[in-house]
């Protein structure tokens, strides 16, 4: 979620198990768990239009 809020995402709306993001032109849901599978940190990742280097540099 703070990556996400440095590449400029903001919160649109919070529910019981998800969370939407958007910033201005994407919008993506983010699970709320502790813990991610890596195929669906991916998948944020790639639905952010980030680069894995990008994401990284970012942390």
């Amino acid at each position: 979620m703070n990556v996400l809020r440095k590449a400029g995402f903001w919160e649109l709306k919070k529910g019981a198990k998800h969370i939407g993001m958007t910033n201005g032109k994407r919008k993506i849901i983010i699970p709320r768990h502790k813990r991610l599978n890596p195929y669906t940190l991916k998948g944020i990742i790639r639905d952010a239009g980030l680069t894995d280097k990008e994401f990284r540099d970012l942390l």
